[in-house]
């Protein structure tokens, strides 16, 4: 073979160039502090023709130990940089309007150090000041415009009497009652506290003329209350979401659509669906209704995986639907779970249909990845629009359905907006918000594994491995439990998964029979048996990671929250393995929980009856009954304002039992936080959960002395 020979000058030359250039700089681990660092952008509104984007980005405040939000735009064409429309810091949920001139967005003012009711802003898209179109006592909602843009919808729970006495305030104020009085099964809610049944939103509507705007009105009545809020296409008829039934815990799900002439006027049943409903819209035609939703089946299922339906509409009256994706075992509308969800961003997308409605565009969760798929709206058949391993996080489309914009995450990205053309797919970066930061961090991509269970399923797993990892050596590992039971880990960027590997642990996230993305039967089968044949797919994930190699089978440790708290205190009560655990928001005992989480298990979802009918049944899976078995030391992570899994049946009754067997245990407890500590907690509160669980770790798996987990 010839080669090619360099003059010696040349040579020469190109080395004192190299010497000349500097060296890269070294990139860094991720630390578990660099989520205050982190920028989200979250619910993309794409302007009517397709040439712009509106966003919510939201920055932390470390300052505050809180999360603010503004409004963006940006150029779907990228040609230009994103800038900031709105100066927040509290600024959410923009919507434009039918001729994309005018963007209505939330926003919530603080007088006197206190935070107001949220309230609707007008502000046009060629400039100037946004101006406040309500005022009401209650705030209100996003934004609908109406299809000629002369009247915006939203909803508000604003009683006549709010509006009375914010005319007249009495001088000194009643002092009101703050006794509870409950009449129903379901009386208080996560993050929500508790509810009032008396104050159900209803639907208002201002009316813009000649750049001035009325006074908020009230369009409907309904003493059950009205949600979800969409025009007919002609603008004639307002449909909204309302359960007429007092305590439908009693009964399957159940989903009802009601209409109302857009003047306001008496409301009429316009839908009745035998089981639940998710995001709806009607074809451009108005003469179809495509929603999201699962029909309830018999014998009632633990888990029912979403579809598609189709509906015809005649007179206003929507007809019997059919279900477009019956053959299609994925989840419509569904998709992956991690811990970085834009905090306070609010949206996902819901229902596309194509300009000729001939198909609708939405959401897929896919064996642990979320994309966008097309469904031909006559055929149900399926096609991909968006490909790879990722999260589609968000999305939203122009008037005519061409231009999309989504927000796509994967195991290296937090999640950047991208335009992407509905012809072909292809997609075009638009924000670039972490870059800076992410330049810096030395971070690799989850790796894909599949292995094979006791009974032949296949199980799918993420594994995020320690940056430079040598495969010639073992690793200590870290088995990272899910919750739900129902939900998947995914192709999703994951703080936590990253930040466990840069301190040196493999990490090992599973999606056991129970998850869902892989197909109903698949996340059905645990139906009256969680937690069981679930954590032993888990523990054979373990021994996977063994056999491989990679992993220490002296140095293991196990965690999780909410179902992942309930099957790792399972796990320690029937497994020596680990050497510490860390159960976090968890459940110990069910039928404790059956008493006081949030909602209720009236229906034979996850068990065939109440616990004084089967009291065995809840006794044979609740941890607590075999809590005499664990030698794991174990941590307890509870969120003292959660409501979902209260602390008292889960943390507290395993933190106690343990402090009696002398078995080492300690509790760390959140003040103020509810179940959504991980995702959406104060800033400093996610720091230190991720401080003590790997802490905690160290402790026990890598022999480093941790003082503050000794007995005082």
């Amino acid at each position: 073979m010839n080669k090619q020979i360099l003059p010696s000058f040349l040579v020469l030359s190109l080395g004192a160039l190299a010497e000349a250039q500097p060296a890269a700089p070294a990139k860094r681990l991720i630390a578990e502090t660099d989520v205050a660092k982190f920028v989200w952008s979250a619910d993309p509104q794409v302007s009517p023709d397709g040439k712009t984007v509106a966003f919510v980005r939201v920055d932390g405040n470390e300052k505050k130990d809180d999360y603010e939000t503004s409004i963006w735009i940006a150029a779907t064409d990228a040609k230009t940089k994103p800038r900031r429309f709105t100066a927040g810091p509290r600024d959410q949920a923009p919507r434009f309007s039918p001729d994309g001139s005018l963007l209505a967005f939330v926003r919530v003012a603080e007088k006197d150090g206190k935070r107001q009711p949220p309230q609707l802003f007008l502000i046009p898209m060629s400039g100037g000041e946004p101006k406040a179109i309500t005022d009401l006592p209650r705030g209100a909602g996003a934004a609908t415009f109406s299809p000629d843009g002369k009247t915006i919808i939203f909803t508000s729970t604003t009683t006549d009497e709010d509006l009375k006495l914010a005319k007249n305030p009495p001088k000194e104020p009643a002092k009101e009652s703050d006794v509870k009085v409950i009449t129903r099964a379901v009386y208080r809610s996560n993050g929500g506290g508790y509810n009032d049944p008396t104050r159900k939103a209803q639907i208002w509507a201002v009316t813009l003329s000649d750049g001035s705007v009325t006074e908020p009105r009230r369009l409907t009545s309904d003493e059950f209350g009205a949600g979800a809020p969409l025009y007919s296409k002609d603008g004639a008829t307002l449909y909204y979401r309302s359960l007429h039934v007092k305590e439908p815990y009693y009964e399957d799900s159940h989903s009802q659509i009601w209409s109302v002439p857009a003047s306001g006027g008496e409301s009429k049943l316009a839908f009745d669906f035998d089981g639940g409903m998710g995001d709806y819209d009607f074809s451009p035609d108005g003469k179809r209704l495509a929603f999201t939703g699962t029909k309830n089946m018999k014998p009632t299922r633990s888990y029912d995986q979403s579809d598609l339906f189709m509906s015809d509409v005649t007179a206003g009256a929507i007809g019997t639907p059919k279900n477009l994706t019956a053959a299609y075992d994925f989840e419509i509308g569904g998709g992956v779970g991690g811990d970085q969800a834009p905090p306070r961003g609010g949206s996902n997308g819901g229902i596309i249909w194509s300009a000729d409605g001939s198909s609708i565009i939405l959401k897929v969760g896919e064996q642990g990845r979320a994309n966008l798929k097309r469904v031909d709206a006559r055929t149900g058949a399926v096609t991909a629009l968006t490909t790879g391993d990722q999260d589609v996080m968000q999305y939203g489309a122009s008037a005519d359905a061409k231009t999309l914009v989504t927000l796509i995450s994967n195991t290296v990205v937090l999640g950047d907006l991208n335009t992407v053309d509905a012809a072909t797919g292809k997609a075009t970066r638009l924000t670039s918000f972490n870059d800076d930061l992410f330049n810096q961090l030395d971070l690799t991509p989850a790796e894909d594994v599949w292995y094979t269970s006791f009974d032949g399923k296949k199980i799918h797993t993420l594994v995020q491995k320690p940056p430079h990892f040598d495969p010639s050596k073992k690793y200590p590992l870290i088995l990272n439990i899910h919750g739900g039971p129902h939900s998947a880990y995914g192709h999703t960027f994951f703080h936590e998964m990253q930040w466990m590997a840069a301190k040196g642990y493999l990490v090992l996230y599973p999606n056991p029979r129970g998850s869902t993305t892989y197909g109903q039967d698949f996340a059905n089968i645990i139906q009256h048996h969680y937690p069981g044949d679930d954590a032993t797919d888990l523990l054979l994930g373990v021994d996977d990671m063994v056999k491989k190699g990679w992993a220490d089978p002296g140095r293991l440790a196990v965690t999780g929250g909410s179902g992942g708290g309930v099957l790792t205190n399972w796990i320690v009560t029937h497994d020596q393995r680990f050497k510490a655990a860390a159960s976090q928001r968890s459940i110990a005992d069910w039928s404790g929980f059956w008493y006081t989480a949030d909602f209720v298990l009236f229906q034979p979802t996850w068990f065939k009856a109440a616990p004084w009918q089967d009291p065995k049944d809840f006794a044979a899976r609740s941890a607590i009954t075999f809590v005499g078995n664990v030698k794991t030391p174990l941590m307890l992570i509870e969120g003292e304002d959660d409501l979902r899994t209260p602390p008292s049946d889960g943390g507290e009754q395993m933190f106690r039992a343990l402090k009696y067997m002398k078995v080492d245990t300690v509790m760390v407890r959140f003040p103020g936080e509810t179940h959504e500590l991980s995702r959406s907690g104060k800033l400093s509160h996610r720091v230190e959960r991720l401080r003590h669980i790997v802490g905690w770790f160290d402790k026990y798996l890598m022999g480093v002395a941790k003082p503050e987990y000794e007995v005082k």
